[in-house]
């Protein structure tokens, strides 16, 4: 594994292992950028093939949390942690308290928070060994569950979308194909259904499309196939590279706007989605609101300020919407520009 070369590919930054065996923790913690104030990014836990994959990972999510960061105006860097999930049985407390306390060795150049495969009990757990850690239970001072404010950023730039792309004032009768429904596409379907949407679904679990179907009266299509439904909004909401070569082809969607992080496979994907008309939300510009919510955390919590940020989503979308048909670009590279102009603006303080 080229583990320099792929630092610098990705601009990096730091990367830092612990490895305890008594609690099979095998973790990374990717630091991407700190020039805008400590890195803060969730912990993902899940099985990876190998380590190479979950080193990646851990990568290309710390560098999306940077820009996601500077984008909401944040005073954080960005950075990311995967856990590889072990194959054989584990015990789930000793092994977060494993992390705790690797995270507690950095001293706050990184402070975690849920993502993927983890949940507010882990952070909880997390809590007892260091206090560099968000989302905790709000008895605790913390924020709970980022994921609803999340659902409420991404339903807030598919406004900006349709109103840009199709010029509808609301979304009202706007079909929304949703793929992926489960914390964070679960609210995304009732910040739709509220918003009067009409909802497809698709989930790896029949239950949570099921659960769907009865509280927001989605329709169900098979995961494969919801990247073919003829709708307004395609809403990738799953893990990342749902945009790819299989569904690019495909799409119906004049718009790609969902919560998922790394949705484009690669960035000549962005390219496609331009070449074909097809408006894309850059995932770390439209999925702030868990992190703008957990943002609060660090420095006393504080719910209508993180949900007044949070609206702000629209505008940033509608902005980059903007740039993109002015410079005729595709909006990740317009989003990935703003970013950049942030940056570069610290680095010569």
């Amino acid at each position: 594994m080229d583990v320099f070369g792929k630092l610098s590919n990705y601009d990096f930054g730091e990367v830092h292992f612990r490895l305890d065996k008594a609690t099979q923790l095998k973790a990374i913690v990717a630091i991407h950028d700190s020039r805008m104030g400590p890195a803060l990014g969730g912990c993902r836990f899940i099985e990876y093939d190998t380590d190479e994959a979950a080193y990646i990972d851990a990568l290309r999510l710390a560098r999306g949390m940077t820009y996601k960061a500077a984008l909401a105006g944040l005073a954080h860097g960005g950075g990311k942690s995967v856990i590889i999930r072990p194959k054989s049985r584990f015990d789930r407390v000793a092994l977060f308290r494993a992390f705790g306390r690797f995270i507690e060795d950095l001293r706050g150049h990184y402070i975690t928070a849920e993502d993927s495969g983890t949940g507010l009990e882990d952070m909880e757990i997390i809590r007892t060994m260091t206090k560099h850690v968000t989302g905790i239970d709000p008895s605790h001072g913390g924020s709970g569950d980022p994921s609803p404010f999340t659902a409420l950023g991404v339903r807030r730039g598919i406004e900006a979308c349709v109103k840009f792309k199709l010029g509808k004032p609301d979304l009202k009768g706007v079909h929304v194909a949703v793929q992926g429904v489960g914390h964070v596409g679960y609210y995304l379907c009732k910040e739709l259904h509220g918003a009067g949407a009409k909802i497809t679904v698709a989930d790896i679990d029949p239950h949570k499309s099921e659960r769907a179907r009865r509280e927001f009266g989605a329709a169900i299509v098979a995961i494969d196939d919801v990247p073919k439904v003829e709708c307004d909004v395609f809403a990738p909401c799953a893990l990342g590279a749902g945009i790819n070569d299989v569904t690019v082809p495909f799409l119906q969607a004049p718009i790609v706007a969902g919560a998922a992080n790394n949705q484009l496979a690669e960035p000549r994907h962005g390219n496609d989605l331009h070449s074909r008309g097809i408006l894309y939300a850059p995932d770390y510009a439209i999925n702030a609101g868990g992190l703008v919510n957990v943002a609060q955390e660090v420095r006393g919590y504080d719910a209508a300020a993180a949900r007044a940020q949070t609206l702000k989503i629209y505008d940033t979308i509608y902005d980059i919407c903007e740039r993109s048909k002015r410079l005729n670009a595709p909006t990740y590279k317009v989003a990935d520009m703003m970013v950049e102009e942030k940056l570069s603006a610290v680095a010569r303080k």
